[in-house]
């Protein structure tokens, strides 16, 4: 079985690097033959890892639901993604854009998902975050553990080596982009799920992760957003916010592949 397990990513590996993946565009009335470097999922945020302390405040000027709020977040952050890709330029498959086709590979997806808090890795000299050990020790007879103030964000890690591989075998994407966790909060403070009434601005973090198609984390982190305290408008907060955000992982990911 290792030996079929080795075949395989043999296989992928000898495609990815002697073929480029290639897409019909019409121009002028007629077509031709576009080729990019890369073709990227986008795989969005399960929706129980959805935070938010406006939605309150979305509700009380737009009348919109907490499921609907959700929902038209989810999709924007993809939708924003897929235009920052797409402008690279890079293929773009968004597993939000088609509910009937995509939602068995998205449910199965999720499946192979787990989900770690760890330190947010430092972007100029990226390294893959590792899993920790907590640091214990003896204080006057009791067992205590030390704690850590480090910014910590919500890395996703894939339990079965074979997702990726086998939806790169099928959509010929090679870069897959996990939206792991949106946070929407209502002050500028770190670290608080608190409401806060000041005059401090709300701010929006995303957490992400992103796999090539051998499942090798390249990069991941969050980005941070700050905005206006009165914008309860979803569609002003996605189209002025969430492309900002989408624009950052991009640049983020093509830094990531020009260093690979």
């Amino acid at each position: 079985m290792k030996k079929i397990a080795f075949l395989s990513f043999y296989i992928l590996a000898v495609f990815y690097t002697t073929a480029q993946n290639t897409t019909i565009q019409k121009k002028n009335g007629t077509e031709r033959e576009a080729k990019t470097a890369h073709k990227v999922m986008l795989i969005p945020f399960e929706p129980k890892l959805y935070l938010s302390e406006i939605d309150h405040a979305i509700n009380a000027e737009t009348g919109l639901s907490s499921k609907e709020i959700k929902r038209r977040f989810r999709d924007g952050l993809n939708e924003q993604l897929y235009r920052a890709f797409k402008a690279i330029p890079y293929n773009v498959v968004d597993l939000m854009s088609d509910s009937l086709k995509y939602t068995k590979d998205l449910n199965g997806i999720y499946q192979h998902l787990t989900y770690q808090y760890q330190k947010v890795p430092n972007q100029e000299k990226y390294q893959a975050p590792k899993a920790e050990k907590q640091e214990k020790k003896i204080d006057k007879g009791q067992l205590a553990v030390e704690t850590n103030s480090d910014q910590r964000f919500m890395n996703a890690k894939i339990t079965d080596a074979k997702v990726v591989p086998t939806l790169y075998g099928k959509y010929n994407t090679d870069i897959f982009v996990f939206i792991n966790q949106l946070d929407i909060k209502a002050s500028g403070t770190p670290n608080s799920y608190n409401i806060n009434n000041g005059d401090s601005p709300r701010k929006i973090v995303v957490h992400y992760t992103v796999y090539t198609f051998d499942a090798k984390e390249i990069n991941s982190g969050i980005v941070e957003e700050e905005f206006e305290l009165d914008t309860n408008s979803p569609k002003k907060i996605i189209d002025k916010h969430f492309s900002n955000i989408s624009i950052t992982i991009c640049e983020r990911v093509k830094k990531a592949l020009a260093t690979k």
